[in-house]
């Protein structure tokens, strides 16, 4: 019996391990790739505080390091289902039964991907999910986000900032981007639309070069130079093994308070997996911080 399961080794499991395990805890942290979650698809972090360039990998082998020390335990494997028994969790992975006493839900999310030829070998190459991240990669390209949401739309204007020219590609005629970052984007000299547009392919040979387009309703293909596409058709909750607790919202993201508590008593969700704005290392670090406290308090004030 584990006082706190922690599922997912990203920054902010991670995290949540360390505060965690720094307060006395038996901690256990399951994973089923290798630590760092989506630090690891990015070549160069520049906004994490105290280092000017960090590779992804690098960070998240800096966070983990210190966590064995501690005494937390690295267990391989994939959660498939949590029941709450009441005084403890029962957590069924690939591998078995685990049981602790508090869960700290950290999984993460998915970019989802377009599933065009190109995209994965060209992912960091060109290739985006983020431009916060990689944006300031690409000063004088000219660039492609592909999506028509608030997302696709925010970073598009962001990317302004240091792009020659902007396209928005969109396989409708409108966006569903709120009204006033609509206005912000029509009003902006270097953004400009591809309307009723897929992307059929993304070339290039070590990196993006170019995007094959179609138009959805005359079905006229064409190929337009870029040197980056950011890709915004959305995220994907890693929350499938938590369904059965009644914790998520409709699209599967866990709902907590600033606590980082769910509604059922000693499951917590941090980083990634939960509904909130800003998905970024910094924060998932934050959120895995309180957890790692919160756990604590939940343990103390439920021992008998």
């Amino acid at each position: 019996m584990y006082d706190t399961l922690i599922i997912g080794a990203g920054p902010a499991g991670m995290t949540a391990a360390l505060y965690a395990a720094r307060s006395n805890l038996k901690v256990a942290l399951l994973e089923a790739g290798i630590p760092g979650g989506q630090m690891n698809n990015t070549s160069d972090i520049e906004n994490y505080p105290g280092y000017a360039n960090i590779s992804g990998p690098e960070l998240a082998e800096k966070m983990f390091e210190p966590l064995e020390a501690l005494g937390v335990e690295h267990l391989f494997g994939r959660a498939e289902n949590i029941v709450d028994q009441g005084s403890y969790k029962e957590i069924t992975t690939d591998d078995g039964l685990l049981q602790a006493k508090t869960v700290i839900i950290a999984t993460g999310s998915n970019h989802r991907l377009l599933g065009v030829p190109g995209e994965e070998e060209l992912n960091s190459r060109g290739v985006s999910y983020c431009a916060v991240c990689d944006g300031a990669f690409f000063r004088d390209e000219d660039l492609m986000v592909v999506g028509g949401g608030d997302s696709a739309v925010e970073e598009a204007i962001f990317l302004t900032q240091f792009a020659k020219s902007v396209t928005i590609v969109h396989r409708r005629d409108a966006l569903r981007a709120q009204k006033v970052l609509q206005d912000r984007a029509f009003a902006n000299e270097k953004i400009h639309f591809a309307w009723n547009t897929v992307v059929e392919e993304i070339k290039g040979e070590n990196r993006v070069t170019s995007l094959v387009l179609k138009d959805v309703q005359t079905g006229e293909v064409r190929e337009q130079t870029a040197r980056g596409v950011f890709i915004y058709v959305g995220l994907d909750p890693v929350s499938d093994f938590a369904k059965d607790l009644g914790i998520l919202d409709d699209q599967g993201w866990v709902i907590t308070d600033d606590h980082m508590k769910t509604s059922v008593p000693g499951v917590f969700a941090v980083g990634d997996v939960r509904q909130k704005d800003l998905r970024q290392v910094t924060t998932a670090v934050g959120d895995g911080a309180v957890a790692g406290q919160e756990a604590y308090k939940y343990i103390t004030e439920h021992e008998e």
